[in-house]
């Protein structure tokens, strides 16, 4: 088992990982939209939240040797279902696999955010 740490992705904020890497699959922890350089939340909307979440999903991806392409499952959390038609817009940008995906409404999530995800992908 590799754990998976980079300064492209925002570093974790409680005990654990970015990712790991174990027998070829690579599993990353949820990522909110966190920029990495500040340390803040990404201003604007679900748009610009979904699009930051899945920035950092891709640093944490391709720090392992992986890409989007190689992502197989994903697990999505919005605050609000109202805003499953705008995330899913953002989202098919970035995992063009069309991985498989169970995406849920959650009373809340971490800092307040809009959106939450995280991957699964083969190395």
């Amino acid at each position: 088992m590799n754990i998976i740490s980079t300064t492209k992705a925002p570093g974790a904020i409680g005990p654990y990982s970015q990712g790991y890497e174990v027998n070829g699959f690579i599993f990353t922890s949820g990522q909110i939209p966190i920029v990495p350089e500040t340390g803040n939340i990404v201003s604007g909307g679900i748009e610009e939240q979904t699009e930051q979440s899945c920035k950092n999903i891709g640093a944490i991806l391709q720090s392992a040797g992986s890409d989007f392409e190689n992502v197989v499952k994903t697990t999505c959390f919005l605050a609000n279902m109202d805003d499953f038609s705008a995330f899913n817009q953002v989202y098919a940008k970035y995992f063009i696999s069309k991985p498989a995906r169970s995406c849920v409404a959650v009373k809340e999530l971490p800092k307040g955010v809009l959106c939450e995800i995280e991957a699964i992908a083969i190395k």
